[in-house]
């Protein structure tokens, strides 16, 4: 009985290691992207700012600012092709 024990255990730590390693691998394949540059970041929060988005000023009304800030500014890259 113990050895039927001890194959079901190393079966599901075999399994639970490669369901993890699968997990990890489409999370890092999601994410390819360059890391952003310190003027890019400043440069977005500009965009944002001038979009409506005041963190501080209007936090009781975040998800919707943000969200509609978001759609300004990426309507704003949208329509200017020299800018990212």
């Amino acid at each position: 009985m113990k050895i039927e024990t001890r194959c079901v255990l190393g079966v599901l730590l075999g399994m639970a290691g490669v369901i993890s390693a699968n997990a990890q691998t489409s999370l890092a394949s999601q994410y390819q992207s360059a890391p952003l540059a310190r003027a890019d970041v400043q440069s977005d929060l500009v965009a944002w700012r001038a979009a409506g988005f005041k963190p501080p000023i209007n936090f009781e009304h975040y998800p919707a600012n943000a969200q509609e800030a978001g759609r300004i500014v990426a309507e704003r890259r949208a329509n200017s092709p020299g800018q990212q």
